[in-house]
Order: structure tokens, then C-alpha cells, then sequence
């Protein structure tokens, strides 16, 4: 079974829904064998340059209580999936087509590296609080994942895939998606939400029962 998970690397459900899935597949061992992250961008229109997380963050949510309840409940769930989300610390908010080119890149590669590249950018983020608009941070994930450095640098000047990064994600966008993680199942079934691993179990058990023919909902 393959799943495709779309994503965008500066969301927090995305990182909690890559922990959980992990989580199922260690339930069901030797039933998946092949995940790839797919590109979605929750605001395309981020300056190049990124933007204040803290300011943006107050901008979109305010500060109501129920912000910080939200917040704390993140921070519990990532630490029962061992993810040390850090939403003090100053950092941009990236535009993440670079990103989202990287880990296309990384899917040609093998599945090892692309799942690599994947947490590395969201450890970077979230953890490190580091920006993922530079070029610098793309790249040492990349070499860290086992790719060529020298060669992704040389990638992110140019304009290699841009287009297809985002065709991919205008694609998901008619699918009718508006919210990430979005989960499809061998393009039989979909889930959508950082769901509990036992719902995603859940979904690859049913996946094994449909028919060949039958595409997602």
C-alpha cells in the first residue's frame, strides 16, 4: 500500500499527523511501502524574505484564552509523540515552495531520503526555530538527508520544478482540500486532520478491503 501525505511544512498538525502515521505503520508493519509528501502552501502570498511568526500568529488568532488553550493542547500532543514544538523562540515563517521543491527532490531520490528531508525541515522549524527560506538551512538538510548539497544549492537558484510544486498543490486545491495534513490511502480512501494513529490504522484497514477501481472520497 503507498500513501500520499500533503502537507506544508510550517504547519504543526502536519508534523503531528507525519509522528502519528508512523505510529500506524508501526501497527501494521510491512502494509505500507511507500509514503510521499505532497506540497500544499496555507499562505503562498509569504514575502520570500518570511515573515514574523509571533506577529503573524496574533494577526491570525488574536489573543483570546482559547489561543493558548489550543497552543498548550499542541504541546502535549508533540510531546507524546516526542516533538519539542517551540512557539517561544523568534523565527520566519518561511514561503515554503523552496521547501516543497527540496522534498520533491528527495521523493526521486529514495523513500529513506525523503522522509528525512521531510522531519529535518519540520525539526529545523519547530524545534530549532529555524528559517526555512534559507538557503543555507535547505541545503544542510539536504546533506544531512544523504543528498548533494552542492547540486540542491545549484537546483534552488534556478527555477527547476517551481511550476510543478505548484500545479501539485493547485491540483489539491480542486480536490477540494483546505486544510493539511491530508492522508490518501493506495488513492482509495482519504483522511483528513492530524487524526490519532488508531484512526489512521483504522483507514489502512479498510483500504486493504476496497476494490481496485474504487478512488478517494
Amino acid at each position: 500500500m503507498e500513501v500520499d501525505v500533503i502537507i506544508d511544512v510550517v504547519c504543526p498538525w502536519c508534523f503531528v499527523g507525519k509522528r502519528e502515521l508512523e505510529k500506524a505503520m508501526a501497527l501494521r508493519p510491512s502494509v505500507i511501502t511507500k509514503v510521499r509528501y505532497r506540497p500544499y502552501q496555507l499562505d503562498p502570498t509569504t514575502p520570500i524574505a518570511g515573515k514574523d511568526r509571533k506577529a503573524a500568529y496574533k494577526a491570525k488568532f488574536g489573543d483570546s484564552p482559547q489561543v493558548q488553550v489550543m497552543r498548550d493542547a499542541l504541546l502535549e500532543r508533540g510531546k507524546s509523540l516526542s516533538i519539542a514544538f517551540d512557539f517561544e523562540s523568534d523565527v520566519l515563517i518561511a514561503n515554503t515552495l523552496n521547501a516543497h521543491r527540496l522534498i520533491r527532490w528527495a521523493l526521486s531520490a529514495d523513500t529513506g531520503t525523503h522522509d528525512r528531508v521531510v522531519e529535518g525541515l519540520m525539526h529545523r522549524y519547530f524545534e530549532a526555530s529555524q528559517h526555512l527560506g534559507d538557503l543555507d538551512i535547505l541545503v544542510e538538510v539536504a546533506t544531512e538527508a544523504g543528498m548533494d548539497g552542492d547540486l540542491v544549492r545549484e537546483l534552488l537558484l534556478s527555477d527547476r520544478d517551481s511550476d510543478l510544486v505548484k500545479s501539485e498543490i493547485n491540483q489539491a486545491q480542486q480536490m477540494g482540500i483546505t486544510g493539511v495534513p491530508y492522508f490518501i490511502f493506495d488513492n482509495k480512501l482519504a483522511v483528513s486532520g492530524a487524526q490519532d494513529a488508531e484512526i489512521l490504522v483504522q483507514a489502512i484497514d479498510k483500504t486493504r478491503e476496497f476494490p481496485l477501481d474504487k478512488q478517494p472520497n
